[in-house]
């Protein structure tokens, strides 16, 4: 395992932002994330652990200390209908083995730019699913043990979970589907797609949806109606196409997507009185 010295964030997530991280390395194996964090451990400094950071704004200035990238990616069926799959992995590549052994219910996922640990962490979702409905058992790692959690006990809520809080890493998982017809499988993913495409800024960095749904309520329609679509602060900007969006036009930094956000949430809540709260987490020395 190679660590690199301040190793620019930026090259890391969707939203091609973030400054140095202090010491970064990619792990592939519980044993090197056991290994990286006794180092940090026995050196007293802080660590950081990301996947694929399609959910993340990092600071300007970086990380302090040692960032981990897990990129452990193996996915194999378990049984007929049970795929294991490492935290590594992304959705998208997780659903197309779905979809070469017939199994349906994970077509929601097929779009989600995270991974595996990424979205159970939050209970990712989209288009009226999420992973609540597909994850079997989570095996993770606390405090150096190894441990797996069943369904039952995984406290899955709205972009969140038992893991929300908590200082463990999500190691991997197993899905359970339902065998499913290919043609029919590929025709739901193949129209997800399409709809993507026609409503999404899915050419321009961002971090997904940046806030999450308020009761009662979409997002995106809110700061539509608050006059906020185009909005710009710096080169951050509300998405033309999809309000709920905030990308980066280019050279856009962590403090141009905060203030940015900040306007939102005040706009937003002065004119309809709607508390609007990231879905998008912040991370490094803000």
């Amino acid at each position: 395992m190679e660590i690199i010295k301040n190793e620019l964030m930026k090259n890391h997530t969707s939203f091609k932002i973030g400054g140095p991280a202090d010491e970064f390395c990619e792990a592939a194996k519980t044993e090197e994330i056991i290994e990286l964090i006794d180092y940090a451990k026995k050196k007293n400094i802080p660590y950081t652990v990301i996947g694929n950071g399609s959910n993340l704004l990092v600071s300007d200035k970086g990380i302090r200390g040692l960032v981990i990238k897990i990129v452990s990616n193996s996915i194999s069926l378990k049984k007929e209908t049970i795929i294991k799959v490492d935290s590594g992995a992304m959705l998208s590549t997780l659903s197309m083995f779905a979809l070469k052994n017939s199994l349906k219910g994970l077509e929601f996922a097929s779009g989600i730019p995270g991974t595996l640990g990424g979205a159970v962490f939050m209970n990712a979702g989209a288009y009226g699913s999420e992973m609540k409905n597909v994850v079997k058992n989570v095996t993770y790692l606390e405090n150096g043990e190894v441990k797996v959690i069943e369904k039952e006990d995984l406290e899955f809520g709205y972009r969140k979970s038992f893991f929300t809080n908590k200082d463990v890493i999500i190691l991997s998982a197993e899905i359970e589907l339902e065998k499913g017809n290919y043609e029919e499988i590929k025709a739901y993913m193949d129209d997800l797609r399409k709809r993507r495409t026609e409503k999404q800024p899915l050419l321009m960095p961002s971090a997904g949806s940046t806030f999450k749904r308020p009761e009662g309520f979409f997002a995106g329609k809110l700061i539509e109606d608050a006059g906020l679509k185009g909005y710009k602060v710096g080169d951050a900007a509300v998405s033309e196409k999809h309000s709920g969006f905030v990308v980066n036009l280019g050279n856009a930094t962590a403090k141009d997507v905060r203030r940015l956000i900040e306007d939102i949430q005040k706009t937003v809540k002065e004119k309809f009185d709607v508390e609007l709260e990231t879905e998008v987490k912040m991370i490094g020395e803000f």
